[in-house]
């Protein structure tokens, strides 16, 4: 795990109380963003871009949601519509 990532999960740690302290490291990407996106205010979203890149937080929830219905239904239903037409337009080079 990259410093940058470990860095960034300590200072959102919050996020993640659910997760045993010895098990953060083992966050999956999928987790990793489908927790930000959810629960993050705008500063993680914007710090995540910003390490992660928008175009691979974009292909992880895009892979995410595709994989089931169950998976997509993790996500808020005004979570899921917003992001999915950010990385529309954004990421996926849609205008």
């Amino acid at each position: 795990m990259s410093d940058e990532r470990k860095q960034y999960i300590a200072k959102y740690k919050n996020l993640f109380w659910y997760t045993p302290e010895s098990k953060k490291e083992e966050i999956s990407d999928s987790l990793l963003v489908e927790t930000i996106l959810n629960y993050g205010d705008m500063e993680a979203v914007t710090r995540l871009f910003q390490w992660m890149g928008i175009k691979n937080a974009a292909k992880i929830f895009f892979d995410s949601i595709n994989q089931s219905e169950r998976r997509k239904n993790n996500y808020y239903p005004e979570i899921y519509n917003f992001f999915n037409l950010v990385f529309k337009r954004y990421a996926q080079g849609n205008s």
